[in-house]
């Protein structure tokens, strides 16, 4: 059956779906030969034969959205099989179809798919007096269904509720997805949706939302992924309506988690009339970046084309710069802007809002009460798959040692183990691990602040119909607030001081704060100074305005979520299937009012013992998908340039490299730029890379020692150097090229530095060199994961 299979689709393929094929296969660098699909068609079979089951499998998928389906970025691989062979079947017609034709040989197939396509795919199938399958099909088939038989009858059954179920989520199970609905019911005609990866987009867009009460209209902030984007086109239908949105960029221009519904849907959306529409876009992102604010600009530009109204310009905020500067500069311009178009008095109100008010609990059953759970309540003691961001895995520590053997930075290596917990990682992939404040820092707070930490309370939303009911998880206790949520170490940003200068005593201190407050230029350089370029945290105000005692359930509302860290995975899931590996660096530095700032997520993975007390340490940890993938052919050459902790998507890559030679595999050239400070101190995985080096796993390893000389040398003049023949590689042979590490100085050096090779040996300007590697970029041959 398999051999007539593939004897069939060699004939379809003659007869013109190639194109088709090829299309699929370059989006997702899938070998869809047919040299390639006999090579996993035995992986496939598995996915195929419980279908046969149902028959018709059109009724089920069709071709264009088994198309889609595989296009989806977080689509895994086998899942994209499982696509890809679905594709190849439907171009045969129905399941029945196929076999019925697997069976009558490949002479025979021939003439019939060409007859099918001479007459467009109406041609009768003949009838065959062959069997439908074979005595091995059948057996197959059998094993397959006692196989599923088994699996249904043996599954556990679910665990009972526990009596406090009501309390383990924070929102509500069932959820409006109208906002049209909602606006009109709470009076409401300002939205302010956010696309956010880290949180700073909500943050600007519950800004937003709450100074429109102060100009006399009422705003509200909504995530794009939990409502109907298609209504937007009726918001027209409630008086002085605006659609404001705060859109961040991730990665390589792409669009947050939360926003790429809605981005799918704005290209799709040719049909749409926006007429009526009035909006807004503040985008967030970072000039480092290839893509500078690539989302926010694609929502501007795709809003005017369906022909919805701008009331006011794009704004545009950079977080290499400074991003809090921008949204107020912008702010203070668009609601003069806002009052100007809907013919409202643009006064506005300096009196303090509140979105939350405080319940505190004094006999709660401490079952109740959150502890430290992202998500759904004691999740950390009853963990269940699947493992995300608002369901992390707690997983133990097996390893935590320091890499360097010298200096002044403490370099570790960590590996986690994810034994028994369905998660599944690439190289190339990021963790993200959720830390947890200094303790000493929290208890710090709670006594300038005089407050008993300990206290179980809620913030509860004062806005019934908001999908947000509580800043975080409530019920809870201020200590874990402090502890687990709310970020204590980095500097507030301006509307934080704002909102708390009315708790100052002394006069002086207040004026600061809402000068600091302020698009002034003396407010702008004095939050610059005193703030930023002291690196003072909210502690550090406390501390240095007596006169300043906030009540510390307004300074949990204000205070923003504790983010979850993200590092690049450091180890292949072909060599390591239950472990990941993490290389980072523990921040620590004094700052300029003597001080010592610590890194909230490297020191407290710098203290995670393997074994502490007789108990495993665990972090609290998830995988996002990443677009930084090896080339689907091994035999394509590959150049990795990784400084410093920048190494660690490379050992990844070098450990898969390396199980692709021992199974046997043809692999291109394997090639490692790798700088750092000194040989004798800080040369990470110095034995590791020496030894991939000496088997032939890494064909060439160039390792950039910036301070061991007089002249320091980093890994883009280690390039310079072998730029013959990095453009053989790159231009004739095809290589990938891959760069990981810092985003301000490095990758663009490097990056300059491939400019330089195409116009010497490429013959070019520095436009058209420019160019080239942009193109390289767009076909996923020049890929970077960076940060600044």
């Amino acid at each position: 059956m398999v051999q007539g299979f593939v004897q069939c689709l060699q004939c379809y393929y003659q007869s013109g779906c190639l194109y088709r094929l090829r299309a699929l296969g370059e989006r997702h660098n899938m070998d869809l030969t047919v040299e390639g699909f006999q090579s996993w068609m035995w992986k496939g079979l598995t996915f195929l034969l419980p279908f046969l089951f149902f028959g018709h499998f059109w009724q089920l998928f069709n071709s264009i959205s088994l198309f889609n389906m595989a296009q989806l970025p977080d689509c895994t691989e086998g899942q994209v099989l499982l696509c890809g062979l679905c594709f190849h079947l439907l171009f045969l017609g129905n399941f029945l179809t196929t076999s019925r034709r697997v069976g009558l040989g490949g002479g025979e197939l021939q003439s019939i798919i060409m007859a099918d396509q001479a007459a467009d795919g109406d041609q009768t199938i003949p009838v065959t007096s062959e069997p439908l399958f074979s005595s091995l099909d059948y057996i197959l088939i059998s094993v397959v269904l006692c196989s599923v038989i088994y699996w249904f009858m043996s599954r556990k059954k679910p665990e009972p509720i526990p009596e406090f179920r009501s309390l383990e989520t924070t929102t509500p199970t069932t959820r409006e997805t109208s906002f049209i609905e909602k606006m009109k019911r709470t009076n409401k005609n300002i939205i302010v949706f956010y696309g956010s990866q880290t949180g700073t987009a909500e943050e600007f867009a519950n800004r937003l939302s709450k100074d429109a009460q102060r100009y006399g209209m009422k705003g509200m902030a909504a995530d794009p992924e939990e409502y109907s984007m298609g209504e937007l086109s009726r918001l027209s239908e409630i008086p002085n309506s605006l659609a404001i949105f705060c859109m961040a960029t991730y990665g390589e221009g792409d669009p947050t988690d939360n926003a790429q519904d809605f981005y799918d849907w704005l290209q799709e959306s040719d049909d749409e009339d926006m007429t009526g529409l009035n909006y807004t876009v503040f985008a967030l992102g970072n000039k480092t970046y290839e893509h500078y604010n690539a989302m926010g600009k694609y929502v501007d530009k795709r809003l005017e084309e369906l022909k919805a109204t701008r009331i006011f310009d794009l704004g545009m905020g950079d977080d290499d710069g400074n991003l809090e500067e921008d949204f107020v500069s912008w702010r203070e311009r668009f609601w003069p802007a806002v009052c100007e178009h809907f013919g409202v008095e643009a006064s506005g109100d300096d009196a303090s809002i509140r979105q939350y008010e405080l319940k505190e609990h004094t006999d709660l059953n401490m079952n109740k009460v959150y502890s430290g759970e992202i998500g759904r309540l004691k999740s950390f003691d009853n963990q269940k798959p699947p493992f995300d961001s608002k369901n992390p895995f707690l997983a133990p520590v097996t390893v935590n040692r320091k890499l360097n053997k010298g200096g002044e930075r403490h370099l570790m290596h960590l590996e986690l183990d994810i034994s028994g917990s369905k998660i599944r990682y690439e190289s190339g992939d990021h963790v993200a691990v959720f830390p947890i404040n200094d303790p000493t820092l929290v208890n710090k707070l709670g006594q300038v602040l005089g407050v008993d930490l300990d206290v179980v309370i809620s913030l509860n939303n004062l806005d019934e119909e908001s999908n947000k009911k509580h800043p975080f998880p409530c019920p809870t206790t201020y200590r874990t607030a402090l502890t687990h949520y709310l970020d204590i170490t980095n500097s507030p940003r301006t509307n934080v001081l704002y909102e708390l200068a009315q708790y100052a005593s002394d006069p002086k201190d207040q004026e600061n704060m809402r000068k600091m407050a302020s698009s002034s230029p003396e407010g702008k350089a004095l939050y610059q100074s005193w703030v930023l370029d002291a690196c003072r945290n909210i502690l550090a105000i406390l501390e240095d305005m007596p006169s300043l005692r906030p009540p510390i359930d307004h300074l949990c509302e204000l205070l923003p979520r504790l983010q979850a860290r993200y590092y690049s995975i450091a180890s292949s899931s072909k060599v390591h299937p239950n472990h990941i590996h993490i290389c980072a660096v523990v921040v620590e530095y004094n700052t300029p009012t003597g001080r010592t700032n610590k890194g909230v997520a490297t020191n407290w993975l710098k203290n995670k013992l393997v074994s502490d007390n007789g108990h495993k340490s665990t972090v609290p940890m998830y995988i996002r998908k990443s677009q930084f993938r090896l080339p689907f052919k091994p035999t394509n050459p590959v150049i990795m340039v990784g400084p410093g902790t920048g190494i660690a998507p490379f050992m990844g890559f070098i450990q898969e490299r390396g199980w692709l030679k021992k199974q046997g595999k043809e692999v291109g050239e394997t090639v490692m730029y790798f700088g750092c400070r000194h040989r004798e101190e800080d040369y990470l995985y110095q034995e590791e890379l020496e030894e991939a080096a000496q088997s032939g796993v890494l064909t060439q390893l160039h390792v950039a020692f910036s301070r061991d000389q007089e002249q320091k040398v980093y890994v883009q003049h280690l390039i310079k150097k072998n730029k013959e023949n990095l453009w053989k590689m790159v231009h004739t042979d095809n290589a990938h090229i891959y760069v990981c590490g810092d985003a301000r100085n490095m990758a663009r050096d490097v990056q300059t530095a491939f400019h330089e090779i195409a116009e010497e040996f490429g013959g070019m300007t520095r436009t058209q060199a420019t160019d080239y590697i942009k193109k390289l970029m767009t076909k996923g041959r020049y890929s970077q994961d960076v940060w600044s």
